[in-house]
């Protein structure tokens, strides 16, 4: 009789743990449901950072707008930009004149969104990066980036200009470069950013001109771009504060 219970016992334990099992597995899947988040990766030309004046990583921003009012949020900008956190100085607009008069510029208040996804992160050090931020599915999107390496001079932007007796005052090198893609939020897409513009800043204002023969190094540090539209990774609890919180609308 004690072993016919024992039996009984251990059977309705394991079916209670299936059943906690299984809703376990619906909740994950039931957490992912209808949900989609623009993905951002970025392969950085380990070669063109080296060969540059400084050797370090390029400085860059992304952020979307939205096409039908011009509202922009920010997904990410690398920690420098954010914090002005410059040697001897506390701003350098020049690095990314786009971001500054959009993000930085208090008079710009109505081109950007309060509801920023990302503040900041980490300059990225290893030649891959990546950052996710969920939108509602089937919105559409123009996704920006703006780069800019230091150091990354040519003939065009030299360190000193010999002819008109000018030095690179904030060692920015070629102007910072404007990166585009138009992005529907559909599971499954794939988009390619492509170069836009220039991005030049001259006191106080930043200009956005064409891509002409006097950009060379710079195009190569961004060496591969891609923007995926997936589903967020399903988790059973989150154990940690996660910075893409909100949903952009």
């Amino acid at each position: 009789m004690r072993k016919f219970l024992n039996k009984k016992v251990i059977v309705i334990a394991a079916a209670g743990l299936l059943i906690v099992a299984g809703l376990v597995v619906w909740r994950v899947i039931a957490s992912t449901a209808n949900r989609v988040q623009i993905e951002v990766n970025i392969h950085i030309n380990k070669q063109a950072v080296y060969l540059s004046t400084y050797a370090e990583p390029p400085q860059f921003a992304i952020w979307l707008e939205n096409p039908e009012n011009g509202k922009c949020q920010l997904v990410f900008v690398t920690y420098r930009v954010s914090r002005g956190d410059w040697e001897g100085k506390s701003d350098v607009p020049v690095a990314l004149p786009r971001w500054s008069s959009i993000f930085r510029d208090k008079n710009a208040k109505q081109a950007r969104s309060d509801e920023e996804i990302v503040v900041s992160g980490a300059t990225p050090k290893d030649e891959y990066f990546r950052v996710r931020a969920e939108v509602k599915p089937g919105s559409k999107w123009i996704l920006w980036m703006e780069m800019n390496l230091a150091g990354d001079y040519n003939e065009f932007y030299p360190q000193f200009n010999r002819i008109t007796m000018e030095e690179d005052e904030f060692s920015c090198g070629q102007p910072a470069l404007l990166y585009r893609a138009d992005v529907e939020a559909t599971e499954g897409a794939e988009f390619i950013p492509s170069i836009s513009n220039m991005s030049l800043w001259n006191e106080g204002t930043n200009t956005l001109v064409p891509v002409d023969s006097t950009i060379t190094t710079a195009q190569t540090v961004f060496d591969k771009i891609s923007v995926n539209l997936v589903k967020p990774k399903p988790v059973i609890i989150n154990t940690k504060k996660i910075e893409q919180q909100e949903i952009i609308k």
